[in-house]
């Protein structure tokens, strides 16, 4: 996480390459509030009890948003939604791929296309803005405490 450029890392993707993403204006509010808050010492955004210390599974975390919503869904469910939003905004197509960290495939375009994670900052933006705008929020959220093994 680099917090100076508002980008973030995925270093163990399933297409192998890390990947590097922008953060839209919104999460990094609430993930600067978040760093901010963390205990002296901490070595985790989201720390963990398990034994490595860090947050590995959103199984429960799914399981109580799907009880307190009362909607269910997985987290395939949600890419295909952030997709589906980042369609509907007409994005170039070459901007959701790397959003969403597919290849290119076998299209010959894709392969003269240069793009850097300045490049998907504007598009990250419009979709983050729709998915608020399609929520209703209009303010910041409370950033709640995660229960730490520290």
């Amino acid at each position: 996480m680099d917090l100076k450029s508002r980008t973030y890392t995925v270093l163990d993707t399933k297409n192998r390459p890390p990947l590097t993403l922008p953060f839209p204006k919104y999460l990094f509010s609430i993930i600067k509030a978040r760093i901010e808050k963390l205990p002296k010492g901490a070595k985790y955004v989201f720390p963990g009890t398990g034994s490595k210390g860090h947050f590995t599974d959103p199984k429960r975390q799914v399981a109580n948003v799907i009880e307190r919503s009362g909607v269910k869904f997985t987290l395939h469910d949600l890419r295909r939604h952030f997709i589906t939003i980042a369609d509907g905004l007409d994005l170039s197509v070459f901007a959701i791929k790397r959003l969403v960290n597919h290849s290119m495939g076998s299209d010959v375009t894709s392969g003269y296309v240069v793009s850097d994670v300045e490049r998907l900052r504007g598009p990250m933006q419009k979709i983050e803005d729709r998915i608020l705008s399609l929520a209703g929020v209009s303010k910041k959220g409370k950033v709640v405490p995660i229960k730490t093994a520290i």
